[in-house]
């Protein structure tokens, strides 16, 4: 008589994280570096090399999101200003920030807000609750949470 081999009834993986419960509010910073529109372009270069980030939020008085300022828009006043021979240190913040800034809702899915970001190629996006400034996801962000799961299932 042959060996007979049985498992029973598998049991349901106790590791299994309900996707829907991943909200982009788990994962955003909270404390961020964040400019004025008054600031100069140079205050703004300094800040960003100082702390080892790409760009930042641009709030007004209310703390209101106004815009935003990367890298990117900084080499562009270097290069301006070399091209004009003027000095940097006349650009303010208001003058070089994008200020059609998109968002992310807070209550957002994690794995929804990584399309979000490959179909836009944007970095980083702030987070907005009644108008006011509250955080902010970055890629980096949705990698981290992406790395917490990790051995686990994605229903």
């Amino acid at each position: 008589m042959g060996i007979k081999s049985f498992q029973g009834a598998r049991k349901q993986q106790q590791n299994t994280v309900e996707v829907s419960a991943l909200k982009v509010s788990d994962y955003m910073s909270r404390e961020l570096i964040y400019f004025k529109p008054e600031q100069t372009v140079e205050e703004v270069i300094q800040t960003l090399i100082r702390n080892k980030i790409s760009g930042g939020p641009v709030v007004n008085s209310n703390n209101e999101l106004v815009g935003i300022i990367s890298e990117g828009d900084c080499l562009k006043d270097i290069s301006e200003s070399r091209y004009y021979n003027m000095p940097l240190e006349q650009h303010t913040v208001e003058s070089r920030m994008v200020k059609e800034v998109e968002t992310i809702d807070g209550n957002m899915n994690i794995f929804d807000a990584a399309n979000k970001f490959l179909e836009s190629k944007i970095r980083r996006f702030p987070i907005v609750e009644n108008g006011k400034l509250v955080g902010q996801i970055s890629q980096k962000d949705v990698l981290k949470a992406a790395i917490a799961l990790k051995g686990q299932n994605w229903k």
